[in-house]
């Protein structure tokens, strides 16, 4: 019978303590500067971390205005996107970097959409039917995905909120995971 006490405070102490590592990891999910609000620079400008750390870890995600926004560093330059896919709302901040006809791309881990990290485009393959031998080619959704200014001062990055004048797909997920929304989550 002590064997059995013994064995459930283990458990349940094993318990608590993986529910306490996956709460933290929901907390360190966003590498932002300040966990509560952030309060915006004098011009509007939200901090989002410091230009060597965003630079090492090629990606952070952070909160904009409470919205969840992924940042990329690809190739000497910065991007900042929705962190959920204008799809279905995977987290991109997981996603895979491919360069598709010369632009760089970010791959959603969930449905493989492909969305360009300039301008918010979603990119599929499509042929033209009316061709003798139909090849695939890259072809436009239009933008899709909202994505946000980035200004580095300082070795600071910044991110512009979102001109909200402007709807995207992407905003319903963005609405939907702003507040209490998991970086994190898995499909």
């Amino acid at each position: 019978m002590l064997d059995l006490i013994i064995l459930s405070v283990h458990f349940f102490t094993c318990f608590l303590i993986s529910v306490l590592i996956w709460w933290r990891s929901k907390d360190m999910a966003l590498h932002s500067p300040s966990k509560g609000t952030v309060e915006p620079e004098p011009d509007g400008l939200v901090l989002v971390g410091k230009e060597d750390d965003i630079k090492k870890s090629q990606r952070i995600t952070a909160k904009v205005n409470g919205r969840e926004v992924v940042v990329f560093y690809h190739e000497g330059r910065f991007y900042a996107l929705d962190s959920r896919c204008y799809h279905e709302g995977g987290p991109l901040h997981l996603g895979e970097i491919e360069d598709i006809d010369g632009q760089p791309c970010i791959i959603c881990p969930w449905h493989k959409y492909t969305i360009t990290l300039e301008t918010g485009e979603g990119l599929y393959q499509g042929i033209n039917p009316l061709e003798p031998s139909p090849t695939p080619r890259w072809q436009s959704k239009g933008e899709k995905q909202r994505i946000h200014k980035v200004t580095v001062k300082n070795k600071n990055v910044y991110v512009s909120p979102p001109d909200l004048s402007v709807s995207f797909d992407s905003d319903y997920f963005a609405e939907k995971y702003k507040n209490g929304g998991d970086l994190g989550m898995k499909k």
